[in-house]
């Protein structure tokens, strides 16, 4: 059971972690589905419910980071030195090539965790609102505006003013 979840959810689950900005999403990844799997004997509701808890202990995970990078003092800057990476990862090019990470941090965090969630994560509404402690109609609305929002900066860069 815990292979098919994880064959299933890991690459969705990295893909979220990424977008959330972790560091190291890999290392993330990893630490969701431990936590899951020490969770696996208490589990009901079927695949819909392991997904929304899968996602559920990914969101803590992601705000964990982001509230230990706070408190953490700024590290060294980048040095291509000590990078050992040669090449890029597929999926770094296609991901960076595309604008998408710069035009998500241009949305306010709602914005950008509700897309997130139903873009990258492929959530439903009702697993979405599950994990942001909302509302179904709240989260429709978060989307709709989002989705707005975003359009609108793809306009503006388009036309140069961004």
């Amino acid at each position: 059971m815990f292979s098919a979840v994880y064959g299933k959810l890991s690459r969705s689950v990295f893909g979220y972690l990424r977008a959330r900005g972790v560091e190291d999403p890999e290392a993330v990844t990893q630490d969701v589905f431990l936590a899951l799997y020490t969770r696996m004997g208490a589990l009901h509701g079927g695949i819909e419910g392991v997904r929304t808890l899968v996602f559920s202990i990914a969101h803590a995970r992601a705000v964990d980071h982001h509230r230990r990078r706070e408190r953490v003092p700024a590290s060294t800057p980048y040095d291509p030195g000590f990078d050992k990476r040669t090449v890029a990862s597929p999926e770094d090019v296609a991901f960076a090539g595309t604008g998408v990470p710069e035009l998500l941090e241009t949305l306010p965090d709602d914005y950008r965790e509700v897309l997130i969630l139903r873009v990258v994560a492929d959530l439903s509404i009702e697993q979405t609102a599950a994990i942001m402690g909302r509302s179904a109609g709240a989260v429709k609305q978060l989307q709709r505006r989002a989705l707005a929002g975003l359009k609108e900066q793809v306009q503006m860069k388009e036309r140069g003013t961004l």
